[in-house]
């Protein structure tokens, strides 16, 4: 029996031994990408808009809307876009976001806040079929046709933003949304949990991660493609 229950030891120290060598691997494979997608965005980005180069277009991510609103992220992107607009930084808003069903429209609720700014209807094209921001940076350079484009989101979310564009072969730069650390008032909006700023920063590290793999190995297709539209008034 003695030889068994040691023969059964050294299994299961052979099995943690490699769980262990997994999880370590895991965490190598989250630290590096994170480091080579953050380090990606430097000297790309910008906090002031009045520093920001002219481009033809700036790309919005979309960020929620809860009740017909956009959330505080939602909003602050928005603003970021119509002053990089009245600016005269670009001549054209891409909106994009998640309308996968007449009740959850991110665009149009963008499109209005665009719209009540004073961005003429002409100057705006909303991409409802942003599922996310490989998707978003894929369709904007096959279906509306961006090859260069200023990019606004917030700082968390930024460095992968620019790293999957850039690797789809868009020159991009970013106008750097304050992060909601920088807004702590903003944690308790709407229906929004406290711990909100914990949960989108493990969950971009993974994206980050994510991003890295679909650039290099995978290639995915996005959600939606369809016909060339180009940038016309929606």
């Amino acid at each position: 029996m003695r030889p068994a229950r040691a023969r059964r030891r050294r299994r299961l120290a052979r099995v943690l031994a490699g769980v262990v060598a997994m999880a370590l691997l895991a965490l190598l494979l989250v630290a590096v990408t994170n480091a080579a997608v953050t380090q990606s965005a430097d000297g790309l980005t910008y906090d002031d808009v009045s520093a920001v180069p002219v481009r033809p277009v700036a790309i919005v991510f979309g960020a929620g809307v809860i009740d017909g609103q956009p959330t505080p992220a939602l909003a602050d992107r928005v603003d970021g876009a119509i002053a990089l607009y009245h600016q005269g930084k670009v001549a054209h808003l891409l909106l994009t976001g998640d309308n996968s069903s007449v009740a959850y429209d991110e665009v149009g609720v963008m499109r209005d806040r665009a719209l009540a700014a004073g961005v003429p209807a002409a100057a705006i094209t909303r991409d409802h079929a942003g599922f996310s921001t490989y998707d978003s940076c894929y369709r904007a350079r096959d279906i509306f046709g961006v090859r260069a484009a200023v990019l606004v989101t917030q700082d968390y979310h930024l460095s992968r933003a620019l790293y999957t564009c850039r690797q789809l072969g868009l020159d991009v730069i970013g106008l750097r949304i304050p992060d909601w650390q920088h807004l702590p008032e903003r944690l308790t909006w709407g229906n929004y949990p406290q711990d909100l700023q914990v949960q989108y920063m493990s969950r971009e590290w993974l994206a980050r991660t994510k991003a890295v793999i679909a650039a290099k190995i995978t290639h995915p297709a996005p959600t939606f493609l369809g016909p060339y539209e180009g940038l016309q008034a929606t």
